[in-house]
This record gives structure tokens, C-alpha cells and sequence, in this order.
């Protein structure tokens, strides 16, 4: 009778734990179930918003979790730009915003932040034990940047130091900037030009941002600078701060030219086209210029012109539409005035042929830049170097070849677009007398 009531008790026992056994899992299924059916009306209703779980997924093994390398790619992915249509590429875009030009070039009249009133100053020069007033004989203008601290330095050492010379007369110098683009670049580049200023006194500094496409706006301010503040100098050389310059050689032209007539000389280029390629730095589109040939013009690595002419051009300057490449704006003015640009061969605006276009120069041969006007593209140690070789008393050249006016050939298929020397990288061959 015992053994049975034991029994029993095992029994309903084992029964008690499948019974609970059983109501829970009914229970876990209800509460499933009931998930379920709210997450089919959240997804289905237009009324309520769809959690993210509501899109399809990709079934993926969930042994597997995702590696770095994974993760990396996933964010690489989403920082494509889509293009614009599918099967389309976007065009390239050119290197300057040239609508933006074209909405903004009537504004051409920027003010004087730094200004040099006293640099042409009627001076005393002494003649025959007396007085006599005479205005500087060249005024030395060069094109820089507020970053270019040192390249103005070894022009103040070297070419471009002030003074008084013979033959000729007087000479002053002056750095034509513009405001940085990048002020981050440069801290505190209004204090540094300041300073600048205040110690060598031929900073002239304007109130338009210093790029390439604004050395237009450079050439016109100067213009108007020279024909209000200099108006009796008799010559201006104007150049870049990385050229040598043999200043002697320059008065040496210049003697016996009159100041009041027309003289434009330099490294003159002619049937130039305009440059189509939108990859390249002097690209300009049809719209802004139509024509097939620019007129002849400088190349702005250096120049010499007369007082006479530069007043010319002040008033014509403001007459000629803005164009973008300053040589070329430039040559639009003189062409508006009827003069004709004269090339000489002592100028070398695209630098000296290499050794082996003229296997019997070296291209850093004291005795040839002796021989020169302007020579291009230079260094800052390079032109401190070419200046103290120059002017080393133990130098010795002999076969002095004098170099004058005349016309000059290009290479092979550069010789109908000389304006594209610079771009396409080629070197020009010189023709001496």
C-alpha cells in the first residue's frame, strides 16, 4: 500500500513539471505571437513610421561577424558622389571660374592700402658744381606676393638695389602685391608687409586678392600709380622677382632714347592663339575671347617702356576690356594706341635654350648672361649667385657679341603658337647677330 502511495506521488509529480513545463511554453508563444501581429501593423500601416527592421535584409551567417576590412569598405562605399545620369560622366570643370570673372570684371577699382608717395620725388643731382632737378631715370617695378619675402630681398641686393648709375641716372624700385588668397598661410602677413614698408619703402599694396587671373588688375593699378605718383620718370623696366637682370646692359640701351616718345621693347611674341585646353593655366574659353590670334605682346618675365608710353597706356588700359592673361591685356592696350612692341634678343622671358639645343653654351655661364637683358625663371640662389659671379672683378669674357632687334624663330611646331612656349614646356633657339 506504501509503495503504491509513492508511486502515485511520482506521478503527479512528473505531471506538475510537464503541466508548467507546457503553460510556459504556451505563454512564450503567445507573447511571440503578439510581438508579431504589432510589428505587421507598424510596417503595413501608413499611419505609424516603419522601424528599421521592417526592410528586407539580406540573410547573412550569423557565425561570421563582420571584420574591420568589412567596415572600412562599407565607408568608402558611401562617400561616392553618384553622377549625374546613369551612363553619363560630369564635365571637367576648368581651372578658374570664368562666369564668375565675367559677373565680376567691371569691378576694376581697388584701393591703395600701402602706398610709396615720395618715390619719384624731383632729386638734386650735381652737375658741374651746381644743382640741377632731375626726375628718376628708370623706375624698376616687380610683380610679387606677400609670401615672397625672400625673393624680394635678392632683388633689393642684387638688380634692383636703388641708386644712382652711370651711364644714365637715378633708379628707384618698387613690389606690386595684392591681398593673399590663403591669409592662413601667411600669419600675420599685414604686419610682416607693414614692416616691410616702413623699412625699404617700395611696397605698393592694393585691395584685390593676389592671384594669377588679378595680375591684370595689377597692370591697370600700377598704370594709374605711375601716371599719378611718377608721372616724370623717364623710363620703367616692369618684371617678375624671378628674373636676373643686368640693369647696366638696360641703361646701356636706353642711351640716347627719348623719353617722350613711344619705346616698348622686350621678349615680344607674336600669332600666339589663344589655348583651348581646359587642363592648362592660360586655358581661355571662346566666350571671353573669340579671336584666333592675340595681337603681339610681352612676355612678362620682364620690359622696358618710356614714361611717354606708360601714360599712354594708363589712359588706354581703362579703355580695353578686362581680359584674364596680363601679357596679352597688355598687348591689347598697345595695340589700341597704334604702337608696335620691339623684340630684342637680350631678352629671354622663357629662359636660356639647354645645353642641348646649343651644345657650346652653358646655360650658367657668366660671360653669355653678360651678354643679356632679362633672363627667366631663375632661383633666389641662382640670382644672388649670377649677380656676385657678374660682378666679380676677376671675370674675364672676351668676343663680345652685341645683341640688338630683330625677329626670332621657334622650334619645329611652336614657331605659328609662340604664345604656347611656357605651356607645352618647350625651349626657344635665339637667332644672334
Amino acid at each position: 500500500m506504501l509503495r503504491k502511495v509513492v508511486m502515485m506521488r511520482r506521478v503527479l509529480h512528473v505531471k506538475g513539471d510537464v503541466m508548467c513545463t507546457v503553460v510556459l511554453l504556451v505563454l512564450l508563444c503567445f507573447l511571440l505571437y503578439t510581438r508579431q501581429v504589432k510589428r505587421t501593423i507598424q510596417c503595413t500601416s501608413p499611419l505609424l513610421p516603419q522601424i528599421p527592421s521592417c526592410k528586407p535584409q539580406l540573410k547573412s551567417k550569423p557565425s561570421q561577424p563582420k571584420s574591420s576590412s568589412h567596415i572600412r569598405s562599407r565607408s568608402r562605399r558611401k562617400k561616392v558622389v553618384p553622377t549625374a545620369a546613369a551612363g553619363k560622366q560630369l564635365p571637367t570643370l576648368p581651372p578658374f571660374d570664368f562666369e564668375s570673372y565675367l559677373r565680376e570684371k567691371d569691378n576694376r577699382n581697388f584701393s591703395l592700402l600701402i602706398d610709396q608717395p615720395g618715390k619719384c620725388r624731383i632729386i638734386e643731382e650735381q652737375e658741374g658744381g651746381g644743382g640741377a632737378a632731375s626726375a628718376p631715370f628708370m623706375l624698376i617695378a616687380v610683380k610679387s606676393t606677400a609670401a615672397d619675402f625672400d625673393k624680394r630681398q635678392v632683388v633689393r641686393q642684387t638688380w634692383g638695389k636703388e641708386g644712382t648709375f652711370q651711364p644714365g641716372g637715378s633708379i628707384r624700385t618698387v613690389f606690386l602685391l595684392g591681398i593673399p588668397r590663403n591669409r592662413s598661410s601667411l600669419p600675420q602677413w599685414d604686419r610682416l608687409l607693414t614692416y616691410e614698408s616702413k623699412a625699404f619703402r617700395d611696397i605698393l599694396l592694393w585691395d584685390f586678392e593676389d592671384t594669377f587671373f588679378n595680375l591684370t588688375l595689377k597692370e591697370t593699378h600700377f598704370l594709374e600709380w605711375v601716371n599719378r605718383s611718377c608721372p616724370h620718370v623717364k623710363f620703367i623696366f616692369k618684371g617678375d622677382a624671378d628674373v636676373y637682370v643686368n640693369v647696366e646692359n638696360i641703361l646701356e640701351m636706353l642711351q640716347g632714347r627719348e623719353p617722350d616718345e613711344d619705346l616698348f621693347v622686350g621678349d615680344i611674341i607674336v600669332n600666339a592663339r589663344p589655348i583651348r585646353r581646359r587642363s592648362s593655366k592660360y586655358f581661355v574659353p571662346e566666350l571671353v575671347y573669340g579671336g584666333g590670334l592675340y595681337p603681339s605682346y610681352a612676355g612678362g618675365g620682364g620690359f622696358v617702356m618710356s614714361g611717354h608710353t606708360a601714360r599712354r597706356l594708363s589712359s588706354a588700359c581703362q579703355q580695353v576690356e578686362l581680359f584674364p592673361i596680363d601679357d596679352v591685356f597688355l598687348g591689347m592696350c598697345l595695340q589700341l594706341i597704334g604702337v608696335n612692341p620691339l623684340r630684342h634678343q637680350g631678352f629671354r622671358t622663357f629662359g636660356i635654350p639647354r645645353p642641348s639645343a646649343a651644345p657650346h653654351l652653358q646655360t650658367f655661364d657668366p660671360c653669355f648672361y653678360r651678354e643679356l637683358m632679362v633672363v627667366h625663371s631663375l632661383s633666389v640662389p641662382q640670382i644672388w649667385l649670377m649677380w656676385n659671379l657678374l660682378h666679380d672683378p676677376k671675370l674675364s669674357c672676351h668676343n663680345r657679341t652685341r645683341l640688338a632687334y630683330g625677329p626670332f624663330k621657334w622650334r619645329g611646331r611652336i614657331e605659328e603658337t609662340a604664345g604656347d612656349a611656357t605651356d607645352y614646356g618647350e625651349k626657344p633657339v635665339f637667332l644672334t647677330h
